[in-house]
């Protein structure tokens, strides 16, 4: 697979399978990212933003990986198989938290969730191409619901920066 800016898919819809596959890809890229941006704040009201976020794209993903198991059969049967392989323990399940905490400046705390709007930006592109080339109407409710979170992402981050960064963003108000 190769992208077109950091960690982030080409966006060719070669078959419906790729399609998700890609929106899989965005939706971890995204996960991984918010989950670093947690550990690098102590301000709680944008620790709680990034932690919102982040629980709505492993909601994504779970969107994605569920319509490519109910249209790749291979895919459905190896989810079973892997029932049977992988064995966790209940009472180790709590062990590794999603983030730790650490202090980090506020300069960087800017830097991080300006990286993550555009994370938001990319992936709607992303969505609004998949959508203008998909003829399923199923998979494109789907997109658009994810879309529109996205969208919403974009607006709460972008709040929470007017909110914090000293500098004005042209004709942006802070509420």
């Amino acid at each position: 697979m190769s992208y077109t800016t950091n960690r982030q898919p080409q966006g060719i819809l070669m078959n419906k399978e790729a399609f998700l596959r890609e929106g899989m890809i965005a939706e971890i890229v995204a996960i991984n990212d918010y989950s670093k941006f947690i550990t690098l704040t102590s301000n709680k009201e944008v620790k709680d933003i990034f932690h919102h976020i982040m629980e709505e794209e492993k909601e994504h993903y779970g969107m994605f990986l569920n319509a490519l198991r109910e249209i790749d059969l291979e895919q459905d049967h190896l989810r079973v198989k892997a029932k049977d392989h992988v064995k966790i323990p209940h009472r180790d399940r709590d062990k590794y938290k999603e983030s730790s905490f650490s202090k980090e400046s506020k300069h960087n705390l800017l830097i991080s969730i300006r990286d993550a709007i555009k994370g938001e930006l990319e992936a709607i592109v992303l969505y609004e191409h998949f959508i203008e080339n998909l003829c399923d109407k199923n998979l494109i409710k789907l997109i658009k619901k994810i879309t529109k979170d996205e969208k919403e992402h974009v607006e709460e981050l972008t709040l929470a920066l007017t909110l914090l960064d000293k500098d004005h963003y042209g004709p942006i108000e802070c509420y």
